[in-house]
């Protein structure tokens, strides 16, 4: 049993607010990932989406591309309109040995609106969960028989956050469907994020490792900030550096013989925290956190 630590481009540069590192190369996030110790990166938006270009890109850092984040849309789209939206990104993710696709529904999402507070986010309508899980299980066993299983991303601002949220999905979808383990976006949500490893260890296929400065979580609550800012006032930082219990999450899927990637996922302000500074003391915690685990 062994697993694979990999990185996403987050440290430097950031989807939801473009502002952050947008003067940040990708050929600085990929050597510098590639210094920290990481052996793949998840896409950002300073990837080529052409396999023809992105491929050599990776070779020539000896990287491998771990997976990339997919808005899907299931609560409007039937799942034919799904599949049909997805074939350049499962294309490209099953070209370029990717098998696993970060999937989230964003469905009136608010965590890339700055001025939205993230408490105001839209609920997951009560009497849709089996026809959503059902359209999910199809479209999953669809990207399943392409040769790239759904990680599903529940995520701060979603109609998919919490704890309960999670089992509502897990319950009404089929084993197609695997699960994302967030550990930073479950503590923000006010899960534990092993309880939840425990619960579903058998459907987690991807695991995203972003800890949480609590007094900063708290601060955050208490003003009733939006995501971004939030990112912003720094709650999110990478594993060791806050109050995720990795190792007794680690020992959760060392049980289970999870053999996937784990992926430091820690947005913060580069210009606060420095990206190399910050993606090698990632690893560096990782590594030890798997390795004390025996998931290597």
């Amino acid at each position: 049993m062994t697993v694979q630590l990999g990185i996403n481009p987050l440290t430097w540069t950031n989807d939801d607010l473009p502002t952050l590192g947008a003067e940040t190369s990708l050929e600085t996030c990929l050597t510098e990932g590639r210094q920290a110790g990481f052996t793949g990166f998840e896409l950002g938006n300073k990837f080529p989406r052409q396999a023809s270009v992105l491929g050599p890109i990776l070779a020539a850092h000896d990287l491998k591309l771990v997976s990339g984040w997919y808005s899907g849309e299931l609560l409007t789209r039937s799942v034919a309109e799904e599949i049909k939206a997805v074939q350049a990104h499962l294309t490209l993710l099953r070209e370029l040995g990717a098998n696993v696709m970060v999937f989230a529904e964003v469905t009136n999402c608010i965590h890339g609106y700055q001025r939205k507070p993230v408490h105001l986010r839209p609920q997951f309508p009560a009497d849709r969960w089996q026809e959503y899980g059902e359209k999910l299980t199809a479209f999953a066993h669809y990207t399943q028989e392409q040769g790239v299983q759904i990680a599903y991303h529940h995520h701060m601002g979603t109609v998919i956050e919490t704890a309960e949220n999670i089992d509502y999905l897990m319950k009404n979808t089929g084993n197609e469907v695997g699960l994302l383990l967030d550990t930073g976006h479950l503590t923000f949500a006010g899960a534990d994020p092993l309880a939840v490893a425990e619960c579903w260890a058998e459907r987690i296929n991807h695991v995203h490792c972003k800890d949480i400065r609590p007094d900063v979580l708290k601060d955050v609550k208490n003003c009733k900030t939006s995501f971004l800012n939030a990112v912003l006032n720094g709650v999110f930082t990478v594993p060791g550096e806050g109050c995720v219990d990795y190792p007794s999450i680690f020992q959760v899927l060392k049980k289970h013989h999870y053999n996937g990637w784990l992926v430091v996922e820690a947005e913060q302000d580069p210009a606060v925290a420095h990206p190399l500074t910050y993606a090698t003391m990632g690893y560096n915690n990782l590594h030890k956190f798997a390795k004390d685990a025996g998931l290597f």
